[in-house]
């Protein structure tokens, strides 16, 4: 297999508001805004957010063009249990509690308010 020059992938989320959506992801799941587009400004929104947790990477959308809601991103973590602790502290609706799954990952899912899943996902390597 030839070695390719691809370095990272960023999921990219659509959302209905980005102001709603900073919100969410950074003040209930820890995220920080590194940055953010917003041409219509003062206008929140359509808006393009830049975010990080953890030196990992997610970008939201509120531009029609970027995708539809209802996406799916999965981060892996080294504490399941610990993210659930905080989240929960936080008042975020868990959908799926920590799970040990038939194939030997502990998860735990959560939705936005636009219906996008984001997957918390411990390995038991």
């Amino acid at each position: 297999m030839t070695p390719t020059n691809i370095l990272v992938a960023i999921p990219l989320l659509h959302v209905s508001s980005s102001k709603e959506a900073e919100e969410f992801f950074c003040a209930k799941l820890g995220f920080t805004k590194e940055w953010d587009y917003r041409p219509a400004a003062p206008a929140d929104d359509p808006g393009y957010l830049g975010l990080q947790r953890d030196g990992v990477p997610l970008h939201v959308s509120s531009f029609s063009s970027d995708g539809v809601a209802g996406g799916v991103a999965s981060f892996y973590v080294r504490d399941v249990d610990a993210l659930f602790a905080e989240f929960t502290s936080r008042g975020v609706h868990i959908q799926l509690e920590p799970f040990d799954q038939s194939w030997g990952n502990r998860e735990m899912y959560v939705r936005d308010a636009d219906s996008n899943s984001l997957r918390f996902i411990q390995t038991k390597l």
